[in-house]
């Protein structure tokens, strides 16, 4: 009997955390009146093998509210899991788990740094690039 491989597609346990990652979105945006919340992006959803854990990760629009956008999600994960289970056709609906991810600030913040870096070392070319020609201009 010849053997079939698996398809090298997406495993299913990232299938099912894209669609986790999907529902979760508006569930959050329609179902979750926590005003810490506020407006956040779901970048990625790590579900466990198993299915009963799943790593959620997001960003805040405002940096400052991350951690407390974190804490409230955390405290919601019950209700949204709940929610969750009832769109979601699994035997078990996983434990949810939220995560602040601040690359995207902390990428801005060294971005800012090296932009004032280059402009600090250009106006420095300019004097000195001003200082030799007004040197040549008086030998």
């Amino acid at each position: 009997m010849p053997q079939h491989s698996r398809p090298q597609g997406f495993a299913r346990a990232d299938r099912v955390g894209e669609q986790i990652r999907r529902d979760l979105a508006i569930l959050i945006r329609d179902r979750v009146k926590d005003p810490r919340v506020g407006m956040i992006t779901l970048l990625d959803v790590e579900v466990s093998k198993d299915f009963a854990h799943a790593k959620i990760w997001f960003d805040a629009l405002q940096a400052e509210q991350g951690l407390e956008a974190q804490e409230a999600l955390n405290h919601a994960a019950g209700f949204l899991r709940r929610e969750l289970g009832h769109l979601l056709k699994l035997r078990m609906t996983p434990a949810l788990h939220f995560f602040y991810d601040e690359t995207q600030s902390r990428g801005n913040a060294l971005s800012a740094l090296i932009a004032k870096a280059v402009a600090s070392d250009r106006h420095a070319d300019e004097e000195d690039d001003a200082d030799a020609s007004k040197g040549a201009a008086e030998s």
